[in-house]
């Protein structure tokens, strides 16, 4: 069965890669043009992991897209391993680091199905990904997965849109009680619902900074910081 996540994103990146476009942002026409190397939470990486050239430290970022966060980060030295859950998205990624000449492990996984590991990182980075990440069930195993991935000294980097008051939604449908985003959709299945004559599928999870920092707490990954430039930069080490 097709998971409410797949569609939008086989879609779009077969649509970045079949035009020659840098990343997700650039399906959206206010947001192209700013190049491969102006990914969203570049500054927060920045600030966050300085270089580490010779250091051996490790990262694990889930949810990459066309690879621009794994890439800069294996410029400053990290060791960098980074999935995504669609193959056209990761062979874009190759193909870039490649043209940059750094190493990185790049991996096609879907990370709502990637359980527990032995391998651990001195770093997990999600830039934009949970957002996408809509049950709760889904999220359950996404944040179990990364508490078992960090070091015991490891930090977990996030980041993700949150509620906004003044966020407008239009054609989809905004759930208050659980942050859930509906988009409209051609039919039922799958996780389809039937509102008001129109079928919808969930396709975004907007909660408020306070319900972030509880669901981070509650899966035993303790919270640094968290600060709401134009969504949500979080900081978290193991409980």
């Amino acid at each position: 069965m097709t998971k409410y996540y797949e569609k939008e994103h086989f879609e779009g990146y077969a649509r970045i890669r079949r035009e020659g476009l840098d990343q997700w942002n650039d399906l959206h026409p206010s947001d192209r043009g700013r190049g491969y190397d102006n990914f969203s939470n570049r500054e927060f990486l920045a600030d966050r992991m300085p270089p580490a050239a010779g250091l051996g430290l490790s990262v694990l970022e889930y949810g990459c897209g066309t690879g621009a966060a794994a890439c800069f980060l294996a410029e400053r030295g990290y060791r960098v391993h980074a999935v995504d859950l669609v193959p056209d998205a990761i062979e874009v990624a190759r193909q870039r680091a490649a043209q940059r000449g750094v190493s990185v492990r790049f991996e096609v996984r879907d990370i709502c199905e990637w359980g527990e590991s032995d391998a651990q990182y001195d770093f997990v980075v999600d830039a934009f990904c949970l957002q996408s990440i809509v049950t709760d069930e889904d999220r359950a195993r996404v944040l179990d997965g990364v508490r078992s991935r960090l070091r015991p000294t490891g930090r977990y980097l996030l980041s993700t849109a949150v509620y906004r008051q003044d966020r407008e939604y239009g054609e989809e449908h905004y759930d208050a009680e659980t942050g859930i985003v509906w988009a409209p959709t051609a039919g039922a299945g799958g996780d389809a619902m039937l509102l008001d004559g129109t079928w919808y599928q969930p396709n975004r999870r907007h909660i408020t900074s306070a319900a972030l920092r509880n669901e981070l707490e509650s899966h035993g990954l303790h919270v640094l910081e968290l600060e709401e430039p134009f969504g949500a930069n979080v900081i978290c080490e193991l409980r």
